[in-house]
């Protein structure tokens, strides 16, 4: 009776594997599409707009600061694969006046089209203890990060559902799948572009639009090195146990998992399982990746269990020699 259970288990995930290709969305032509990336004047978000005007995508590049801007259009336009390719650049605050980042997006699809591809690059990291972090951090940084990326989208979304042709990327943290010592106002903001994600993906998937979520681990980006100015020595120890991606390492993650239609994209072999413990009610993109997350899940809590632990140790470590040069101070 066991073995025909088990052959009959056997079949049905083969059934299963065969049928998945069929249930995938169609992967998106970025040939002559109009790819919008904002924050896209430096790190993940400028080499995203190099990977898609590589493959010939038209951009329009989002950000505050217009010299940057405009040298990173330089930097974008060497990698052109035809004459016909633009970089459009436009300096607005995407986080503040919903009104204003409408308008400019319709100024970007007079010009290039209609946006087949938003990416919500724009973000800021800034770290401390809780009770050390003023409350104006944590306002600051949901504004950035969430309503950042709530705006852009909300300002493509009808044209895509009506063109039934769109994808969105959020551009979320490994701190936005496990909440780390240091990051409360960070890594709230990125949790709740899960949420956000999650949601929206629900609304807009008849229309054949889809929404992918990155959770890129630390990246040697201009964003990161200011991080790093001011990171509590718990959170840097707690960072540095695991390796730091290039920007064109995971901006190629990304794209590709974009234009496949991806729900998740995320980098490394930590990355893989923290999206595989963390998945939840999340949707997938083929039955393939929700057994590879049913079979492996076991498995990667063990090692999450591991991991915790050793984070624990760290900041135990960090607050008895933090004492001990207390007392060190005191009897001097």
């Amino acid at each position: 009776m066991l073995l025909l259970l088990a052959a009959v288990l056997m079949v049905l995930l083969l059934l299963l594997y065969m049928l998945s290709p069929l249930i995938s969305p169609k992967p998106l032509a970025l040939p002559g599409a109009h790819v919008v990336v904002t924050g896209g004047s430096s790190g993940i978000g400028k080499c995203i707009a190099i990977e898609c005007y590589k493959q010939g995508a038209f951009i329009t590049l989002v950000a505050r600061n217009e010299d940057r801007l405009l040298q990173a259009k330089k930097e974008i336009e060497k990698h052109s694969i035809n004459d016909k390719q633009v970089v459009l650049c436009i300096s607005v605050d995407v986080s503040q006046d919903y009104s204003q980042v409408e308008n400019v997006i319709k100024q970007a699809q007079e010009k290039l089209g209609p946006v087949d591809m938003l990416v919500n690059c724009a973000g800021m990291s800034l770290s401390g203890k809780f009770e050390d972090l003023e409350v104006s951090t944590f306002e600051r940084l949901m504004s950035v990060n969430y309503l950042g990326s709530v705006y852009p989208s909300r300002a493509v979304i009808t044209t895509m559902k009506e063109r039934r042709v769109g994808r969105i990327v959020f551009l979320s943290s490994q701190a936005g799948q496990v909440g780390l010592y240091g990051f409360t106002a960070y890594s709230s903001s990125k949790f709740a572009i899960r949420g956000l994600a999650e949601a929206l993906q629900m609304e807009v998937k008849p229309y054949n639009v889809y929404v992918t979520v990155a959770y890129p681990p630390d990246t040697d980006t201009p964003g990161f090195a200011e991080e790093n100015k001011t990171k509590p020595l718990e959170t840097r120890l707690i960072s540095e146990t695991t390796s730091i991606c290039t920007p064109e390492q995971v901006a190629k993650q990304i794209v590709k998992d974009a234009i496949q239609g991806n729900f998740n994209s995320s980098i490394g072999s930590d990355g893989y399982m923290l999206s595989s413990l963390t998945c939840g009610m999340a949707p997938v993109t083929s039955i393939t990746e929700g057994l590879q997350q049913v079979a492996t899940m076991g498995l990667f809590r063990v090692l999450s269990l591991l991991y915790l632990g050793s984070f624990d140790t760290i900041i135990r470590r960090c607050m008895t020699e933090r004492a001990k040069y207390e007392i060190a101070d005191k009897t001097a």
